[in-house]
């Protein structure tokens, strides 16, 4: 994060044969943010795709404004190719390793060309810019004609940034994430986010602390252009319109979506788009869209016999707040009343499966807990803590796709991290049986188990999907290996 980070970006994109400026051709929507970045982004593009001329019924007129639609995220839960979409499905195998392989040639070429070694890691951008390279290559390449652009970290600095002119930039919520790189405070962050802003591309932001709001007014009036606050759409607040994305927060990406895709779709002339769209009723299309979005591993909830498997990448102190507070709404939601919630789920078996090896994993694991115990009115939030590493497979270690170098190798294999997750949970709580575990498979295996006990033992019903209800998170990393273990290894329907 530097201020040779874009001239940087702008020559490795001309090494694969682009000026930033013909990324223009791809309408991009620009979207930067510290929560529900990924969220807002997919419900973006799950309403724009509502105006594809596939999905306009019989007795409708399609849009030929927007043919095909890009979805750049991160990171991936499975599969690599999940970051680069198109039509909200990720590229085919053998769509990524055309891409790759064409991303890549053509920077060993540019190697050669310069007097290089192509073998030279200098040759090469790092992972996340070799990834953001690649997708523009595929849009550029499939004809792309709307694209969002989701940033990876920050925003000014961001590798995605070499975007010229974006039809339109939206700024999530924001919070304290990345501080070595984006600062301590929130107005820092805020400065780094509001760097997406463009002339001529007006800017929307969910609400944020206003101290936060006054420095990206102040960034969009360096930039020229104009800030709105997207709040308040009566269609969009708890008990309105179902989201396809679980949770109550979702609310506020989803009204921060709204205002983003209907600027995009007035300003690339289609009709019928409101003019303010947060004071009128939604179209049918954006209902559609918002009710269908998909993003799994957010408040991602999945059934198996005996088991509930409750799942959310929670990775910040705030965002395990809110996964906190969302699985305790799953568990009063199995009560009669909210009152009775303590003893209706004290008899069956509730289980944490955490892990977060690269932050302040004790101090998520302690938000976490006081965060069920105020939700619930119990010091006991659950009745077993299991503590893993992000390893996927007992027998062959990590899928491929799910490697990551920023961990210690050696802390992992020592399960550092856990046994000091493990000391302390054991002294927020000292009722709760906790395990260690090396591996992801082995902590859905002790959930499984749990679950085949309670069963032989009569205390619950065969067919009772939530017997065992198991919140997994605390990382990206964990959701995305255990979304793998369920669905490879998949267990009793």
């Amino acid at each position: 994060m530097n201020q040779q980070a874009i001239p940087e970006m702008i020559e490795w994109c001309k090494k694969i044969g682009y000026q930033p400026a013909e990324l223009n051709r791809l309408n991009p929507v620009h979207i930067a943010g510290t929560k529900g970045k990924g969220s807002t982004s997919a419900f973006i593009s799950s309403i724009l795709a509502q105006y594809l001329p596939s999905s306009s019924s019989t007795s409708e007129k399609p849009s030929s404004k927007i043919t095909k639609i890009g979805l750049y995220t991160s990171p991936h839960l499975r599969f690599a190719r999940e970051r680069i979409k198109i039509n909200n499905v990720p590229l085919s195998e053998e769509q990524f390793t055309k891409y790759f392989f064409e991303t890549w040639d053509r920077l060993e070429d540019a190697a050669r060309a310069a007097g290089m070694d192509p073998k030279d890691p200098q040759a090469k951008p790092v992972y996340f810019r070799f990834l953001t390279l690649m997708a523009f290559h595929a849009y550029m390449s499939e004809g792309v004609d709307a694209a969002v652009i989701e940033c990876g970290i920050g925003g000014e600095y961001d590798s995605t940034n070499i975007i010229v002119q974006p039809v339109v930039t939206g700024i999530t919520s924001l919070g304290i994430d990345h501080v070595a790189v984006l600062g301590s405070t929130i107005e820092e962050i805020a400065w780094h986010k509001g760097g997406i802003m463009k002339p001529g591309a007006k800017g929307f932001t969910a609400p944020q602390p206003e101290s936060a709001l006054q420095v990206l007014r102040k960034r969009a009036e360096e930039k020229g252009t104009e800030l709105q606050v997207a709040d308040g759409h009566p269609e969009l607040k708890k008990g309105g319109l179902k989201l396809g994305l679980a949770g109550d927060f979702q609310y506020t990406n989803a009204t921060l979506a709204v205002a983003v895709a209907a600027e995009f779709l007035r300003k690339r002339g289609v009709e019928g788009i409101p003019e303010d769209i947060l004071k009128e009723p939604l179209p049918k299309k954006f209902r559609k869209g918002l009710q269908e979005t998909q993003l799994g591993g957010r408040c991602d909830t999945r059934h198996e016999k005996n088991v509930s498997w409750y799942i959310d990448g929670g990775h910040t102190l705030e965002s395990i707040r809110v996964a906190g507070e969302w699985f305790a709404s799953q568990i009063i939601a199995h009560s009669a009343a909210a009152a009775a919630a303590e003893a209706a789920a004290s008899n069956k078996p509730r289980v944490l499966i955490f892990n977060q090896q690269t932050r302040d994993s004790v101090a998520l694991a302690r938000a976490l807990h006081q965060t069920l115990s105020d939700a619930l009115g119990s010091e006991k939030p659950f009745t077993h803590a299991v503590f893993c590493t992000n390893v996927t497979y007992k027998e062959a270690g990590y899928r491929p796709d799910l490697v990551s170098i920023n961990t210690n190798a050696e802390d992992v294999e020592k399960l550092k991290v856990q046994r000091t997750l493990a000391e302390t949970w054991r002294t927020i709580d000292p009722r709760v049986q906790v395990e260690v575990l090396p591996t992801i498979e082995e902590a859905v295996e002790f959930v499984r188990g749990l679950a085949e006990k309670e069963e032989k033992s009569g205390a619950v019903d065969s067919g009772d999907e939530s017997a065992v209800m198991a919140l997994v998170t605390g990382s990206l990393h964990l959701v995305g290996g255990f979304l793998d273990v369920i669905e490879t290894k998949p267990g009793r329907p």
